[in-house]
């Protein structure tokens, strides 16, 4: 065409007036021509551009349907979803071409657009078949067009392009992927109809005049939906911030009624969820009975009954979360059953499935995504608060077991010392063993009724005395016992606790080298009354230092056994032991003690 109009400008030339007047009208037809050839190319852009906003919104109507984003959402799509995906995007690109524009026989359009998008957030599967539907549908619709094979063809080719994009992309760069395989995919589409439509002036002339359009549109197109659509993941992650903070606080009021284990805490726990997610019922279940039920349905279910539905039997078999969106799904065995909808999820220790959190609603279809994540994150969390509680229980059960088999450690042994000291008594004076008979069987009894319960420390003084009493009996005035207690000590104290150590002081310390000596047994509460502290000290002969990393590291033995169980049963009860001093002259033995809760 260049060469055309240079020619004839050349031969004018060589005419006079003549020539320069044609010369003149000339170029104002070649100016006109062109300048017709760019509106025609701006008034063609900004048509796709309007048709693109109707594609823009559309996708927007499309991106908040509920089965779209319940689809969009999963991390792994079944097949049947893969379809109704398939059909959604290649309608779309359908869409696209019946709004296309003709262009000297061909259709300016924004049917990639569909194709490629569901490529990037369905799938090769996806972009493959909707690129299939779209490009066969461009086919029938044009048949023998001049551009309608080449069109299909890059259509069909933009489904695998975009395939390989869901494959090599991430949400944060997926629009960025998008705007460029939109380009690509139209150059090649701009390619193929160079290389295949007949004859090629048309085709190059149709090329000329819908290229920039069509590559601009398309690919800013592609990257504008997806960028829409990619805002349901932002929505689903808020959505699951917000539920797992909801779970932490139910898993915090619940937490101390999980501790307990009863019928009430568990009702309480299901009245906790319930209030809290606004569901009209919740159960909470073993694997054969209901636990407790709150809620819609709460007279037709009865604690301690057996399992009603078969979808909680299925969850309790497999282990899987089961959401039931219309009363046939739920299967109950009572007649007018009022729930209609539920999420039911598995309870767990470790991976043994112990029970189900049930979460009814009275209407149907009610369960959300957001209640299913919910459930979900309470269910985890219920499982972890099972397996603690169960540990702490384990853990006193095993504490308890260790403070009775000290205790079982300590009363022979003191049994022993005292009845020897009967024995001496029996002959020399028969009332004297018969008062020390009464001391021993008033403080026997006592031990045996409260066994590894907390006592006040009045009475354990009673113990201590009583234990004095024969020991004072036998070694008469070389043994002198002073007691320093505040009054009024409101302090329950592990039974057992002081006597084997003013035992230890009495004849490892002051009676060791006979010489005898004073034991001083002090008690003092602090200021508010909350902790006592209790000392027992001797002026003896002190005790030896290995002694004392011995009963610190555990490896006591022989004659120190009772010194080293009152040690161990107050690191269980308190996490702390005993505080042993070797002094100048004698030994001192301390430790604090407070209420137990």
């Amino acid at each position: 065409m260049k060469y055309f109009i240079e020619r004839l400008r050349a031969s004018l030339l060589k005419c006079k007036k003549t020539g320069f007047l044609i010369l003149y009208f000339s170029d104002r037809i070649v100016y006109d021509f062109l300048n017709l050839e760019m509106i025609n190319l701006i008034t063609l852009f900004k048509q796709l551009v309007n048709h693109l906003g109707y594609v823009i919104v559309i996708a927007f109507f499309i991106s908040r349907l509920k089965t779209f984003k319940k689809i969009i959402r999963k991390t792994k799509i079944n097949t049947g979803e893969l379809i109704i995906l398939s059909i959604l995007f290649g309608g779309f690109g359908i869409l696209g071409t019946y709004i296309g524009i003709d262009v000297r026989g061909a259709i300016a359009n924004t049917r990639n657009i569909g194709v490629i998008v569901g490529g990037i957030l369905g799938g090769p599967l996806v972009g493959i078949i909707s690129g299939l539907i779209a490009g066969i549908h461009r086919i029938a619709i044009d048949i023998g067009g001049i551009t309608a094979i080449p069109c299909a063809i890059a259509t069909f080719f933009g489904g695998y392009i975009s395939g390989g994009i869901y494959k090599k992309s991430d949400r944060n760069n997926r629009w960025f992927y998008g705007l460029i395989g939109g380009i690509v995919v139209e150059n090649l589409s701009m390619g193929l109809i160079l290389l295949m439509s007949k004859p090629f002036y048309v085709a190059l002339s149709i090329v000329k005049e819908i290229y920039i359009p069509m590559v601009l549109v398309n690919g800013i197109g592609i990257a504008i939906v997806i960028i829409i659509t990619e805002n349901i993941f932002e929505v689903k992650e808020e959505i699951a911030a917000r539920q797992a903070k909801l779970a932490l606080e139910i898993a915090n009021d619940t937490l101390p009624y999980f501790r307990e284990e009863t019928k009430e805490s568990m009702h309480k726990i299901c009245e906790i969820i319930k209030d809290s997610v606004e569901a009209d019922a919740v159960s909470i279940t073993n694997t054969n009975h209901v636990l407790a039920h709150v809620g819609s349905g709460e007279d037709q279910i009865i604690n301690g009954k057996g399992i009603m539905t078969g979808a909680t039997e299925k969850v309790i078999n497999e282990g899987k979360v089961y959401i039931l969106n219309d009363s046939s799904e739920i299967n109950c065995l009572e007649h007018n059953y009022p729930l209609k909808s539920a999420v039911i999820v598995p309870l767990k220790e470790k991976d043994k499935v112990v029970g189900t959190l049930k979460i009814y609603y009275e209407r149907e279809n009610a369960v959300t995504y957001r209640d299913k994540i919910l459930a979900e994150g309470l269910s985890h969390l219920i499982s972890t608060q099972l397996e603690i509680s169960k540990l702490e229980k384990i853990k006193d059960m095993a504490s308890k077991a260790e403070i009775k088999a000290l205790q079982a450690q300590i009363n022979p042994h003191f049994l022993f010392n005292a009845l020897n000291t009967i024995v001496s008594f029996v002959r020399i004076d028969p009332n004297k063993a018969r008062d020390l008979i009464i001391d021993l069987s008033t403080y026997l009894r006592y031990n045996l009724e409260k066994g590894d319960e907390l006592v006040n420390i009045e009475s354990e003084l009673n113990q201590v005395k009583a234990y004095v009493k024969i020991e004072q009996a036998r070694y008469g005035e070389k043994l002198n016992v002073i007691y320093d207690v505040d009054e009024d000590i409101d302090i329950k104290i592990p039974s057992l606790i002081i006597q084997p150590l003013v035992e230890n002081s009495i004849r490892h310390g002051i009676l060791k080298d006979g010489d005898g000596g004073t034991v001083k047994v002090s008690i003092k509460k602090d200021n508010g009354g909350g902790t006592a502290q209790i000392t027992i000290e001797d002026d003896g002969i002190g005790i030896d230092p290995e002694v004392i990393i011995s009963i610190y590291k555990g490896t006591v033995k022989g004659n120190k056994i009772g010194l080293a169980n009152v040690h161990n049963r107050l690191k269980i009860l308190y996490g702390k032991g005993l505080d042993i001093k070797r002094l100048t002259k004698g030994t001192r033995i301390s430790f604090e003690v407070y209420n137990k809760k």
